[in-house]
């Protein structure tokens, strides 16, 4: 792999991930862009215990551009894009309308009281997988598909020594049902100033999971589901595939390293050899499970750096808001209110499904 650092027009950094034979790359950006906008405001509420950032500045951000103006496909001559070469293996940029932005900046700025705000400091990745406007993730070869791989670990180890970085976070949405605003196959990569609260939950458990048996959780779940396995969907010789017993989404598939990693970064070169065929393989049985482009969000949950890493768990949660070939499941009231989801459909039959798909 041979990694390329381009600083574009508004000092924004981008990284091409080449294979070797791959040509080189431009590096100069012609466009006269404008300043960054300033950091977000990340707003405390003190009900939930959990940070909002409010980025307002992303209400302008490009919104389903034509296939002809789209900002993620390479250069031409006379229609610069976010991507000043012509051609591009992997490439990852920082996000022009970033949710966070900027070194760590000053501390707590408390109201009465109640109220506590803060710049909205860190950063957000914008990850295009191929050159190629149309297809997805799933019609990548191996050979890219490692290649992204290797470029999640590179960015999840650099983002991860930032100074105040708590957590990254690396993930895709798939699919406009999903709120996708960019059609060319890409993801994103988050880099927080906080533990979020999905993450803070977990280790929680953990935790007394921890005290009540002296065990880690994540095994004992990974564990439980190889033992039970009419919910595991996939295995290979590092990785074990699985519908979570309580399964919130009407297709939804955990993913986990046979030996338990923080991160991508911590992945050693079998597992990461391994990890591109096998979600390649997930990715196409979720378009084969309704016969249609599955939409999706694909999120890799990673070990905060501090509290608790060394209880956490890589592991991939891979789900879906279509419930059949032409309807979506709605989060309403239960859901979006409350947090208390209801699954119309049991997840021993998503599991069955997605095993009868293979090779679709």
């Amino acid at each position: 792999m041979r990694r390329t650092l381009v600083t574009l027009a508004d000092g924004r950094e981008l990284f091409h991930y080449d294979d070797d034979s791959s040509p080189e790359r431009a590096t100069h950006d012609p466009r006269p862009l404008d300043a960054r906008a300033a950091a977000p405001q990340l707003r405390h509420d003190p009900l939930l215990d959990e940070w909002v950032s409010v980025a307002s500045h992303r209400m302008e951000r490009t919104f389903l551009p034509a296939a002809d103006d789209c900002p993620l496909c390479p250069s031409r001559e006379g229609r610069p894009t976010e991507i000043p070469s012509t051609d591009y293996d992997v490439v990852v940029f920082e996000n022009r309308f970033p949710s966070f932005t900027g070194p760590v900046g000053p501390t707590l700025v408390e109201g009465d009281g109640v109220f506590e705000h803060h710049a909205a400091w860190g950063r957000c990745e914008v990850v295009c997988f191929t050159s190629e406007h149309e297809g997805s993730f799933a019609g990548l070869d191996a050979a890219r598909a490692r290649l992204v791989v290797e470029a999640w670990a590179d960015r999840t180890a650099e983002l991860s020594a930032l100074p105040g970085v708590e957590q990254v976070f690396v993930f895709e949405n798939r699919g406009e049902a999903i709120g996708v605003t960019m059609r060319h196959p890409h993801g994103q990569i988050y880099a927080y100033p906080f533990v979020t609260p999905t993450t803070r939950a977990q280790l929680a458990s953990v935790a007394r999971h921890r005290e009540a048996t002296g065990r880690n959780l994540y095994d004992d779940v990974v564990a439980a589901e190889l033992r039970d396995g009419r919910r595991v969907v996939l295995e290979s010789e590092h990785w074990v595939a699985f519908v979570p017993f309580a399964a919130r989404w009407p297709v939804e598939v955990h993913l986990y390293p046979r030996r338990r990693v923080p991160d991508l970064a911590a992945l050693d070169a079998e597992q990461r050899d391994d990890l591109a065929g096998v979600y390649l393989e997930l990715l196409r049985r979720g378009d084969a499970f309704f016969g249609i482009p599955l939409p999706y969000i694909a999120a890799w949950h990673q070990a905060p750096l501090t509290a608790d890493r060394a209880e956490g768990a890589l592991h991939l949660e891979l789900f879906s808001v279509q419930r059949a070939a032409d309807k979506l499941k709605y989060l309403a009231g239960s859901e979006s209110a409350m947090g208390a989801f209801v699954n119309d459909r049991e997840p021993e039959s998503i599991a069955a499904r997605l095993r009868e798909v293979a090779g679709a």
